[in-house]
Order: C-alpha cells, then structure tokens, then sequence
C-alpha cells in the first residue's frame, strides 16, 4: 500500500475556506444539518441518493429507507438496473 500515508483517518470539515480535522459527531451533525437546510429550502425532492449494486441488498434497502424515510425523498437509484 504506497498510498497508505494519504489516507484520511478522521473527517474533516470546512471552515473558513479550509479543511480541518473534526470529531465523527461534529462531522455527521453538519451532515445532518445540511441535509435539513436543504431540504427545508427547496422540499424532499432535492435530495436524491445513488447506491451501487456491489454492495449488499441491506445497504441498498438502508438506502432508500433512509430516503424514503427520512428525507422523504423517492429520488433514489442505483446501478442495478444496468
């Protein structure tokens, strides 16, 4: 593995036009908060997820519940159907 050293090893979150490292429950409730401020600015139907058919039938069924769920959102795909 000669790329070992560039992998990330905690998230980073932008600040101030830059990067820094974050804790996981900082970086998830920015996530969050993303997905609510965008959301609540254009409706559900902004929000769409992509998963892919190399991943389990639970992820993919995690994915559009999440979706579905959560967001409230139908806009989800995968490549499946390819």
């Amino acid at each position: 593995m000669k790329n070992r050293h560039a992998r990330l090893t905690r998230p980073l979150v932008h600040e101030n036009g830059r990067l820094r490292p974050a804790s996981w429950d900082e970086a998830l409730d920015r996530a969050a908060d993303g997905f609510r401020r965008v959301t609540a600015e254009h409706g559900p139907s902004s929000f769409g997820l992509f998963s892919c058919s190399k991943t389990t039938n639970e992820l993919n069924y995690l994915t559009q519940k999440f979706a579905r769920s959560v967001i409230g959102s139908n806009n989800v795909d995968s490549c499946n159907r390819t």
